[in-house]
């Protein structure tokens, strides 16, 4: 009878820690990269005006893995590089009007996920902004493709947006490059990694 307290506790102690580790074993229901996109756009894309121009910026993207969709952000900066200044400008590389400095923020929520080799793809709907406001000059329908890949050192590193429909005419149907930074598991949609 000495015996039953002491068999109790052990029993209690094993049992949270069975279920602890349970918790622990189950996968996180959101997981969130982000980095930043540092490239250049082809030089002629009609109908905007020649560049090419220098594209550089934050992103993120957030899958939900009970739902299987994702949602990205990107905050961007766009200035004709010195080439673009020499082709479309009066070629005075001094003259910060010739660099056409803007910026754009980029979101797309619910995004359809699907497996691409070494990696992963999110496709959907895009809502830009050009300098603040909707819409944007080249048009209010955008689509993205924002594959993320890696290789066999970092499995996932590497990250390339591609703009469609009304975007492609100011961004190019090339893709823009990146790189991913962070990748951060968590659970509660309250407490998304910054």
């Amino acid at each position: 009878m000495r015996n039953r307290p002491l068999w109790a506790a052990s029993a209690s102690a094993l049992l949270v820690l069975a279920v602890t580790l349970a918790a622990l074993a189950e996968p996180s229901r959101h997981v969130k990269y982000s980095g930043v996109l540092n490239d250049f756009t082809p030089q002629n894309v009609p109908p905007t005006v020649s560049g090419p121009w220098e594209v550089r910026g934050h992103w993120s993207l957030t899958i939900n893995r009970d739902s299987g969709k994702a949602d990205f952000s990107a905050a961007l900066t766009m200035v004709r590089s010195d080439a673009g200044i020499a082709s479309s400008g009066d070629g005075n590389l001094n003259d910060p009007t010739q660099r056409n400095a803007h910026t754009h923020h980029i979101t797309l929520q619910g995004g359809q996920v699907s497996a691409i080799p070494n990696g992963f793809r999110v496709t959907g709907p895009a809502t830009i902004t050009a300098n603040g406001k909707l819409p944007p000059p080249f048009g209010p329908t955008s689509a993205l493709q924002i594959d993320i890949t890696g290789g066999n050192a970092v499995e996932l590193s590497n990250v390339a947006v591609t703009f469609q429909e009304d975007a492609a005419g100011h961004f190019g149907t090339s893709p823009l490059h990146g790189v991913v930074r962070t990748v951060r598991n968590f659970d509660k949609d309250d407490e998304a990694p910054q």
